[in-house]
């Protein structure tokens, strides 16, 4: 058992604690909504993009040729993690999912590639037998995804390149509610054909239809390259405010346990004071029948 001077001194530093823990909640939701608007942000340039492919593909073939649509080869994961702990398995989770779900396909076990985003995600994977080609950190704010995203991109054609990748894979934690997530994992490469050429099947949003100048399969391309920005962009902000909503968990159950501290240490406290009280008054009144007896 504490004695008194060391159960106020653990009294104020489990405040302090509890203080602290209460900050870096505020601060995680903050930032969930920095990452929530990031995503918004996307939207229209998103539609943007969709309405150029469109007008790329109205009337035309697929342009088979691209090296965006090729699968032969082997198979690259891109998995976003965390640089930051206090964040529970958020790390664990997605690197047990994505090792799981892609380890399983048993004529591509031994052709995995792995790109990683995330300090403390890298370490669990190379732990695993994972073959880490590339590894990058995490932005500090929304402000730093785009800069992040348009490095992974020139690193995939070098990836590409050097290790015959014909199917590259996103895998990242998407953030459901306040405090919830699931990891989640989509095809980025090779862009399937479908989903663009089905464009050619709808009506165009406007009276006027469009025209272009350039080279269609060259326009096709960088349109291309945009869709591979905005899914990293958004798979990128998407696994930062999973990572914020785990850390919001992890700091309420922090918080719950904290408060059960601070009332047993309470308790203590307050049980070790009325002894002391009355220790001291029966020292009192000991004296007082000892001094009458004189």
């Amino acid at each position: 058992m504490q004695d008194f001077e060391s159960l106020k001194r653990s009294i104020d530093s489990t405040k302090d604690l509890e203080s602290v823990v209460r900050t870096m909640k505020t601060l995680a939701a903050v930032s969930i909504r920095q990452y929530e608007q990031a995503v918004d942000s996307l939207a229209d340039f998103s539609e943007t993009v969709e309405l150029g492919l469109k007008m790329v593909l109205w009337e035309s073939q697929p342009v088979s040729s691209l090296q965006e649509l090729q699968a032969d080869g082997a198979t690259g994961i891109i998995i976003f993690g965390s640089d930051q702990g206090m964040c529970g398995q958020f790390n664990e989770q997605i690197g047990t999912y994505a090792w799981e779900h892609f380890s399983n396909k048993a004529s591509e076990k031994k052709q995995l590639s792995w790109m990683v985003v995330g300090s403390r995600l890298l370490g669990k994977l190379l732990d695993a037998g994972a073959h880490v080609d590339f590894d990058f950190s995490l932005p500090g704010s929304a402000t730093g995804i785009a800069p992040l995203v348009i490095d992974i991109l020139a690193r995939i054609d070098q990836w590409r390149s050097e290790k015959r990748l014909g199917r590259i894979y996103i895998s990242y934690n998407q953030r459901i509610s306040a405090s919830t997530y699931k990891p989640h994992a989509l095809q980025l490469l090779p862009i399937d054909d479908g989903r663009f050429f089905r464009y050619q099947k709808r009506n165009w949003p406007s009276r006027t239809l469009p025209t272009f100048t350039m080279d269609r399969s060259i326009l096709l391309s960088r349109l291309i390259r945009q869709y591979l920005f905005v899914s990293l962009f958004r798979a990128c902000a998407e696994s930062l405010a999973g990572e914020n909503a785990s850390r919001i968990a992890s700091m309420q159950a922090a918080e719950r346990n904290i408060k059960e501290r601070l009332v047993n240490l309470q308790s203590e406290y307050n049980q070790q004071r009325q002894t002391s009280i009355t220790e001291e008054l029966l020292d009192v009144v000991t004296g007082f029948e000892a001094l009458k007896d004189l």
